[in-house]
Order: structure tokens, then sequence, then C-alpha cells
């Protein structure tokens, strides 16, 4: 019978890890899997900017009636001019809001598959884990470039630009724009301006990802390559999420962005992104978007919330720095030292799927099976044991 052939679903690697932690009774565990900001408390705290936001909202707003297929269209250009700046491509980009960048990310993909039913779309290696469950459902081929280098810990560029020599008029290549997930590895400019160069010459789409815009040197600076692209390449889609950089992770604030070869053409590939919507979810939620575009528009918020991701990636950079530094002093080594060059919340260390589990199971601290660490949900008094735990191994 219906339904009665269903078998439990495998548990998320990343998000179990989450709820195994809180059960430990380990006063000394650590949660280093879910990707979220947390500050010395321990504590994902709510933004100053967001509360002073949310206080603006409450006072104004006057109904809760939809906000239509697109969502909310003054968010969807407010967040086009932080994450286009003033790139060329911004006077032909359209942008639709969706729930996260999750769903922006499967409604570029039901687009593309409504496209180019053949489509294949080339990952990085490693990626963030949602892009390939997300492309697979939408019915894309995947393929991955080689781009994390399990020696040095850093980008391997000459091997992936020479994979990416295969990438064609039919292919899509998804780059993270800043602060990769998961290995903290990023591009440099002159990489940048070496995709951008093949985009051209080869004709593959470019579908930039932006999550974690702030985090790395700076809000400007990590957009930096992908303004760089997008005033150059004829095409490109990009998605971009507020759950890190403006504290909205529950609120699911993201927006899937189009620039085609000329504002009509955007604009029609824009109906298709709502005729998707339309038969997922219909609308996204509005409050989260209202709250980032009252923030945006309104300098003495928007001033406030630039300074809060500020002290947010100083105190990252600090905790990777410290880091990496007990490591040096209990090793003696300079192992770990590429700890402190990855750029936003997470870094790849290289361990065994072995070691994560030893690492969980006798020293309580709870990281994904890659190996990836999720720096932001540190505190300094853990660093000193989370360094003596992956020496012992």
């Amino acid at each position: 019978m219906i339904l009665e052939n269903l078998k439990e679903a495998p548990k998320d690697p990343i998000l179990s890890l989450s709820a195994a932690c809180r059960l430990d009774e380990n006063p000394n565990k650590v949660d280093l899997g879910i990707g979220v900001y947390r500050d010395e408390r321990g504590i994902t705290p709510v933004m100053e900017a967001i509360k002073l936001a949310e206080a603006k909202l409450l006072q104004e707003q006057s109904t809760k009636a939809y906000v239509g297929l697109a969502g909310n269209e003054a968010f969807n250009t407010s967040m086009i001019e932080l994450m286009l700046g003033d790139s060329r491509s911004k006077e032909r980009a359209v942008g639709v809001q969706t729930p996260g960048a999750s769903g922006a990310l499967r409604m570029l993909a039901d687009v593309i598959k409504s496209s180019a039913p053949d489509a294949t779309v080339w990952l990085s290696d490693l990626s963030y884990a949602n892009h390939a469950p997300i492309m697979w459902t939408a019915g894309l081929k995947v393929r991955y470039y080689p781009y994390f280098d399990t020696t040095t810990k850093l980008v391997q560029t000459d091997a992936m630009m020479d994979s990416l020599k295969e990438a064609g008029t039919n292919d899509v290549v998804l780059l993270h724009g800043c602060c990769h997930n998961p290995t903290g590895a990023d591009l440099s400019f002159e990489a940048w301006k070496t995709i951008t160069d093949m985009a051209i010459q080869q004709g593959f789409l470019p579908f930039i990802d932006i999550a974690y815009q702030g985090f790395g040197d700076g809000m400007e600076e990590d957009v930096k390559g992908f303004r760089y692209l997008a005033d150059r390449v004829e095409s490109y889609v990009l998605t971009g999420s507020c759950s890190k950089n403006f504290g909205l992770y529950r609120e699911r604030a993201g927006i899937a962005v189009v620039a085609a070869k000329t504002i009509e053409q955007s604009n029609r590939i824009k109906t298709r992104i709502l005729e998707a919507a339309r038969s997922t979810y219909t609308m996204p939620p509005d409050h989260g978007a209202e709250l980032v575009n009252i923030i945006l528009n309104n300098p003495l918020l928007k001033s406030n919330w630039l300074n809060e991701v500020e002290t947010m990636r100083l105190r990252v950079e600090g905790l990777r720095s410290k880091l990496a530094s007990a490591l040096r002093d209990k090793s003696g080594t300079s192992h770990y030292d590429f700890i402190a060059q990855h750029k936003g919340m997470f870094s790849v260390l290289g361990l065994s799927v072995e070691d994560a589990h030893i690492l969980r199971e006798k020293q309580s601290i709870y990281l994904v099976d890659s190996g990836r660490i999720n720096i932001a949900g540190m505190q300094e008094s853990q660093i000193d044991y989370i360094a003596e735990s992956l020496l012992s191994l």
C-alpha cells in the first residue's frame, strides 16, 4: 500500500550532530558541527541592528497580507545592491526572494533544468553538503572539479583550471563567492580572473553562491572576485543568504538573482523562477526580508549592522589565529598553520572519518566526518582543549 514501503531516511550528517551534542553530558563537550556563529557565551545572539529594525517594523507595519511570488521587492533591490555594489551588471540583474539560500539554489536549479534538461552542474570537491542533493533533486547532472588540496589545505588552482577546460555551453560552474564551505580555502583574485576568461571563451554559465559576505576579509573585499566576473561575463546566476551576516538563521531570508545578456531577457527568466516558486512554496516569508530591507535603507542601522558584522569577522579571525598558535606551540610544528590562512566560518582539517568519530566518542568534540570544523562555534576557553584533543589522535 501507499506509504508502507518507505524506509527511514538516513540522518542528516550535520544537523544530527547538534542533537547528539545536546544529549552529551560531558561538561567539556564542544559543538563544531552546525554552521552558526556563537559568541563567547556559546550563544547565537540576535544582532542589535535586527532588534532595532524589529521595533521599527512593529510600530510601522500595517498588514500581514501576501507579499507576492517575488517576495519583498524592496528587499530584492537592497540585496542586489549589497552583493553587486557598483557592478555594471546590476543594470541587468533581477532578483526573487526565496526561503533561504537553499530555496534560491533550488529555484535556479529548476530554471536551469527547464532551459537545458541535459545540463551538468560542476561543483567544487569539496562543496556545501546541500549543493549536490539540490541539483540531483532538480534532475540535473553533477560533476566535480578538483578544489581542496589535502596536503596544503589550500586551493589546488592549477588542477581546478585544467578540469574546467572541459566545461562548455551546456555546463554550469558553481563557485563559492567567498568563505568557501566547507574548506575555508578561498579562490585568489587571479583565479577569479582566469575563471572569468574561461567562462567568456568556453560559454559555461557561472553560478555564484554567496552565503558569508562580510565574514572573510570584509563586506566589500569578499565580493571583489565575483564582481570582476559579473562585469565581464554575458550571463550569470547568483544566490544570497541573510542567515549568517544578519544572524537570521531561522527567518530563512534568501535571494535568487539572474543577470542575463539584457534586462528584458533577465525579466523573462524571472517569470520562470516565479513559476517554479508557485508550484513549490508559492511565497516566501516576509519578516526577515523586511528587517534586512529596513537595515540596508537606514543609514544609522546599516552602520550599526556593518560594525556588528565586522566585530564577528574579527572575532572569528582571532579564533583562527589562536587555534593555529595553540596547535603550533603544543606540537612544535607548523602542520596546522593553514587554519589561520582560511577564511570565514569553516576549516577542513584533513582528518579521517575514524579521527572524527574518536573525537566525538572520546573527547565529546562534535565535527562532521569530512573533518570540517565550525571555527565560529568555538569559545576561547575551549581552544586548548580542542588543540590537545586534535594532537592526541
